[in-house]
């Protein structure tokens, strides 16, 4: 039977994005800056950004602790809340439109590995969080995923497909429970 063998690892053909340097920079920006509690303004965190090539729009919240990987990759919307500790391992890019909450703890996935393979390649997908999405408290959203319009995933659930326009969905793996409504 064949084994992982992790000495042959091998991302390519990914590559981060921006030179060792800029890398090297927003990992101690987004250390004292973003994941710390010592800075909670948002205007300072969301100027940082934009500073490192992500688009941000206006009225942006984001609490302590958020842990950005590269922000080069990230597009946020207006009018949208970051909560505290949560993980967005932009890879490769996250899309989060307008008007969505990323409730505190969540995890939005762009990597994983090639459990497949030997060498445990990188795998990369995209991930987008569209109009009026809402991910709870704790819930991971995993790589490849498209939230659709208005989409709910409940707390500590997990998306591993996309999900449908005004759905809420629910546990591991995430499924849709019922519509959402809005009065």
């Amino acid at each position: 039977m064949q084994q992982t063998d992790l000495s042959s690892y091998n991302n390519f053909p990914f590559h981060p994005g921006g030179n060792a340097a800029k890398r090297l920079l927003w990992y101690y920006t987004n250390a004292f800056f973003f994941k710390t509690s010592l800075f909670p303004v948002n205007s300072l965190k969301t100027f940082l950004l934009r500073l490192f090539g992500a688009k941000v729009g206006k009225m942006v919240i984001i609490k302590p602790g958020v842990n950005v990987k590269y922000p080069w990759h990230l597009i946020i919307g207006d009018h949208c809340w970051i909560g505290e500790n949560v993980w967005i391992d932009s890879l490769v890019p996250i899309t989060i439109g307008n008007n969505v909450c990323i409730s505190q703890g969540a995890v939005l996935l762009t990597g994983s590995h090639n459990y497949k393979k030997t060498s445990f390649d990188l795998i990369t997908s995209p991930v987008i969080l569209a109009d009026g999405v809402w991910i709870g408290a704790c819930a991971i959203v995993n790589p490849g995923v498209t939230a659709a319009s208005h989409s709910v995933l409940t707390s500590g659930s997990v998306a591993t497909r996309n999900m449908e326009a005004y759905s809420i969905y629910q546990g591991n793996p995430a499924v849709k429970t019922r519509g959402r409504i809005i009065e």
